[in-house]
């Protein structure tokens, strides 16, 4: 026996008594754990249990004193929302309690007494992945009646989608459903967020200030949470860019493609600015001068004439190049210009949401206007319009590999309207208006639900047709220089084998090296009858479930609406078929992956 060890002994619990601890505090708070801490500890030094009824009581009254927020984000922007929400309630006394979903437990519900979420929603109507056991919680019959909980939920997502803001919508109505009484409504953000969150936090905050400090201490306001991947703050973010230099803008299609493809590298200097595989770089961009131009002399309105933008003024051009939306347009500008033309076909969209979503989704606001002309003043065409955004793009490099660099594979959207091409506005930007050493206003998006896993070992599935393969360029280089063990196998697919195969030199010196275990590709236009990304997948179904029954992780990365949803499907059959389990079963098989990081997915 080692010296000291059966002191040693004597102080630690043994298994049952530990078992009981870890049940008895399951669902403490963080406050009430600090509580407990202090309890036992004055117990341990021959504290009279006669003092417990006072200390409840006080600890009690520190809970009433807590605010939980959690936030669930998909890109980060729900993130973002959530840590400045908590810091301005810190700054007026309240005690935060600040955390991913993924990282609470949910049965510590029932013992909150004020709850903010702040959350994204992700494809059709889904939870973030790091929402998902949190959201079929609720929806479950294990969730507890709340009837003591006060909540509010902001909800960030896209008018242009169907399921606009469903995950906020659900926590929401769940929450009621349990018995929990909102202190303030639900508020629904579009993609131009920034304004509608700082009014709900102002008024939340407002709200609940007197409730909540009434019995702290307003000098000291701790704010706990945030554990988990350590990402280093910067000075660059959204709001504030970083003004990169534009390297390289290299087509990499061939001649032939119907494809415009373009790998992107982009200096940040002495930014200081990192990132990991799996985040997205993003690019604030400038509306083509063309198209502008072409805008204004549909309205017939002036260039210089001066408009107002949330009390900025700017001349009309300034506007519509740097400040706002015409290359995207939102179905809500669909019912904005109906009303404005009295156009029969644009009224007839409007009583039909899908259409109108369709209709927006292929159509700038320059056809618009052009297929209905109407005279509009300046500052109410202005006024309709949305902010503009930035695009993000998913990082094609690993740092550790380029350094100051930051690599892009991007696709140059473009479409025919009337004999006219028309150009993304990000994808215009960086492919045909800015040249090589043009200044890119860029910011690191980080995206802790697309990371490769910790262990070197485990083995990884890529599927990542067209400039779905940009993250998994970046997995490879990351792969190479951490010397990682694991086996490595690539879907990828696209239109032709000689204009359209991406990084193909890369990858055949990875498969040459051994660090590309395997890879399969799928052109749809080299034969007759069309072969995607699924195929492949349902060819080689017996292996793709023994990597899986092995430990795999699953990425998937490209086309939302079509691509990943059938690759799912696929993959459903795939296990269902060679596990021996139902339909259902399988799809529980591919939550379980979702719900401990093994099935990720990065769709646009």
């Amino acid at each position: 026996m080692l010296p000291g060890q059966k002191n040693l002994n004597q102080t630690m619990l043994d298994a049952n008594q530990l078992a009981s601890l870890q049940e008895a505090i399951a669902a403490y708070t963080p406050l009430q754990l600090a509580w407990t801490s202090g309890y036992l500890a004055a117990k341990s030094e021959g504290g009279s249990v006669a003092a417990l009824p006072t200390a409840t009581a006080g600890a009690s009254a520190q809970v009433q004193a807590a605010l939980t927020i959690l936030f669930s984000s998909q890109t980060g922007n729900a993130k973002g929302v959530a840590k400045k929400l908590a810091e301005s309630a810190k700054a007026a006394g309240i005690t935060v309690n600040l955390k991913n979903v993924s990282e609470y437990k949910p049965k510590s519900l029932k013992s909150e007494t004020h709850l903010l979420i702040v959350t994204s929603t992700n494809g059709e109507g889904e939870a973030p992945d790091d929402a998902i056991e949190f959201h079929e919680f609720l929806a479950s019959k294990k969730a507890p009646k709340l009837p003591t909980l006060k909540y509010s939920v902001l909800s960030l997502g896209d008018s242009s989608y169907e399921f606009y803001c469903q995950t906020g919508k659900d926590f929401d109505e769940r929450l009621k459903a349990l018995g929990a009484t909102a202190v303030s409504p639900r508020v629904d953000c579009d993609v131009d967020y920034e304004e509608d969150a700082q009014s709900w936090s102002v008024h939340i905050i407002d709200t609940l200030k007197e409730e909540l400090t009434q019995s702290g201490d307003a000098g000291v306001a701790p704010v706990a949470g945030l554990t988990g991947s350590v990402e280093v703050e910067s000075q660059y973010t959204k709001q504030t860019p970083y003004a990169a230099e534009l390297l390289v803008s290299q087509k990499i299609t061939g001649r032939d493609s119907a494809k415009d493809v373009r790998h992107v590298e982009i200096d940040l200097g002495e930014s200081g600015l990192t990132y990991q595989v799996g985040d997205a770089l993003g690019v604030w961009f400038e509306n083509s001068t063309a198209l502008v131009e072409e805008l204004i002399a549909v309205l017939k309105l002036s260039a210089d004439e001066n408009v107002s933008i949330k009390g900025e003024n700017f001349t009309l051009s300034q506007a519509l190049t740097s400040e706002l939306e015409i290359t995207q347009t939102a179905p809500a500008f669909i019912e904005f210009w109906a009303s404005i033309s009295g156009d029969a076909k644009l009224k007839a969209l409007v009583e039909d949401k899908n259409a109108a979503r369709e209709y927006s989704a292929e159509h700038q606001i320059v056809d618009i206007v052009s297929a209905a002309p109407s005279d509009v003043a300046a500052q109410v065409f202005v006024d309709a319009l949305r902010k503009i955004t930035p695009r993000l793009y998913s990082i094609a490099s690993s740092q550790t590999e380029v350094e100051e660099e930051v690599h892009l594979t991007v696709g140059l959207v473009s479409y025919e309207e009337n004999g006219v091409t028309r150009f993304g506005g990000a994808s215009g930007f960086l492919t045909n208006d800015a040249e090589e050493g043009a200044t890119v206003k860029v910011f690191v998006e980080h995206n802790d639900n697309f990371r490769l896993p910790a262990d070197g070992n485990t083995p990884v599935i890529m599927v990542g047709p067209g400039t779905g393969v940009a993250p998994f360029r970046a997995f490879m280089q990351e792969r190479d220089a951490a010397e990682a063990e694991g086996d490595n196998w690539m879907f990828f697919g696209d239109q032709t084998f000689t204009q359209d195969f991406l990084y193909q030199v890369e990858w055949q010196g990875y498969l040459k090296s051994g660090l590309l275990t395997k890879m399969d590709v799928a052109f749809s236009r080299d034969q007759a009858e069309k072969v995607y990304v699924q195929d492949r997948i349902k060819e080689n179904a017996k292996e793709v479930f023994e990597w899986l029954e092995r430990g795999a992780h699953l990425y998937i990365c490209g086309d939302a609406n079509r691509m990943a949803k059938d690759v799912h499907n696929t993959l459903v059959d795939v296990i269902a078929s060679q596990g021996g389990l139902t339909p259902e079963q399988a799809e529980d098989y591919l939550k379980s992956l979702r719900s401990n990081k093994r099935y990720q997915k990065d769709v646009y």
